[in-house]
């Protein structure tokens, strides 16, 4: 076996969240979520995630198939709902879920790694006035306090929050994602809600944790790839990544806060705040990045079209892998910590074969090419602690329904059957060799 740039304790892995994949939306005394409460007419198809992969009841058989793909790591959620399903209660059904779970992956081999928000807010927080009201920031505090004194005592990693740019944009700007809702002019102050609960949400993990831990949070974020590798393209490509366009909502607005403390200022309308730096920016042990796609064309506000035929995924995001090595790059060179991928994959339009099997040459081919790109930024130096592919089974793709698939795993939503999809025994290779042939 060839040497491989990625460390031995490189966590690869593959990643969930909570209201995509575990159902029981009912089940084990929690309440709805504002994704539970969706219409037919804001999800593809007016389907609801009110089973999804009924992973509540499945965890068990999920895990085992986790550790035959030769998984390291999983990253997973946890359903707020689930866990306080109303103010000021405590369900002890619903934390005991998730410590089983914790127990059969650390019993398979299998690191977990927790994200305490992902999308799924429960629908009496909403009622409080959800991210537009400062009240979230003491009830996100008493959650995090609530599942880290549960669970870090297994527990090593943490995640705050998932993709802010993502569920405050979609959800509450867009209004493509729940609770889908038009407020462009609430920016500043969903914001600074967000990151004042995250800062609150650091200082809670580093307070209740049972042993040493690390916290980071993980943003959707993306790159501009030069046109070439002279300086000067180099130069600009970096500044549209981080400071202008796409790259001014996507990362900077995002990361400068949190990550060094500098306020922001974007389209003259919104802006973050100085006097709350001091406390948003609470220090972080690593970076998580979930990276898709490019920021060089149309779909992301730049003037550049794709050429006709540029390959796509699923639901339409240009396939260009370099952008994994210039947004690694790009971040890294900016904030100087540690960097998980803690999202990637291809979404796809998967079916069963005739052979009863699962053939997905396409994600086995987009994995090795990411992972090329992500291999060339660890060969420069950069400390890369893992790679959690999305995901780790097909699922509820919010607002797209069930089309979409950008699992491993296959999942048969009707009879929940589970098929390991060709791509998945690729990645297994992959790990087993730690990335050495890529």
């Amino acid at each position: 076996m060839r040497d491989s740039s990625f460390s031995k304790a490189f966590l690869w892995g593959a990643a969930a969240a909570s209201a995509q994949i575990e159902g029981g939306w009912k089940d084990g005394g929690r309440t709805p979520s504002i994704w539970d409460m969706a219409t037919k007419k804001q999800v593809k198809h007016g389907e609801t995630c009110h089973t999804a992969c009924d992973h509540f009841h499945r965890w068990k058989e999920d895990v085992a198939l986790m550790k035959e793909m030769g998984l390291k790591s999983y990253r997973f959620s946890i359903s707020w709902s689930r866990v306080i399903p109303e103010e000021g209660k405590v369900n002890p059904e619903g934390l005991k879920f998730y410590s089983d779970l914790v127990d059969e992956l650390i019993a398979n081999g299998i690191e977990p790694l927790v994200t305490i928000f992902h999308w799924d807010l429960p629908m009496w927080v909403y009622k409080k006035g959800g991210w537009l009201s400062e009240s979230i920031v003491p009830l996100f505090r008493e959650y995090t306090k609530v599942v880290v004194e549960a669970l870090s005592d297994r527990v090593k990693w943490w995640m705050t929050i998932n993709e802010p740019g993502c569920f405050i944009m979609n959800g509450y700007m867009q209004g493509a994602h729940a609770p889908f809702k038009h407020d462009y002019l609430a920016l500043s102050k969903l914001t600074r809600n967000c990151m004042l609960a995250h800062a609150a949400s650091v200082k809670a993990i580093r307070q209740y944790a049972k042993q040493p831990v690390k916290v980071g949070i993980a943003f959707s974020t993306g790159a501009w790839i030069p046109e070439n590798e002279t300086p000067a393209e180099i130069e600009k490509a970096r500044r549209l990544s981080m400071e202008e366009g796409s790259g001014l909502i996507g990362n900077r607005w995002w990361m400068d806060p949190m990550l060094a403390g500098k306020p922001v200022r974007a389209y003259g309308i919104y802006a973050s705040h100085e006097k709350d730096m001091a406390e948003i920016a609470q220090p972080l042990d690593f970076i998580g990045l979930n990276i898709y796609t490019s920021y060089n064309y149309a779909d992301w506000g730049s003037n550049q079209r794709p050429a006709p035929g540029t390959p796509r995924n699923a639901l339409g995001w240009v396939i260009d892998e370099r952008c994994m090595y210039w947004n690694v790059r790009f971040v890294y060179e900016r904030y100087k910590l540690p960097i998980m991928i803690t999202e990637n994959g291809l979404a796809a339009h998967d079916m069963v074969s005739l052979d009863g099997k699962v053939h997905d040459p396409k994600r086995a081919d987009f994995i090795k090419r990411y992972l090329g790109q992500l291999k060339r930024a660890a060969n420069e130096g950069i400390p890369l602690l893992g790679y959690q592919h999305w995901s780790v089974m097909d699922n509820f793709e919010w607002a797209e329904g069930y089309d979409p698939r950008f699992g491993l795993v296959y999942v048969d939503f009707t009879t929940g059957k589970r098929i390991i999809k060709d791509s998945a025994w690729d990645y297994k290779h992959i790990i087993e060799t730690n990335g050495a042939e890529l």
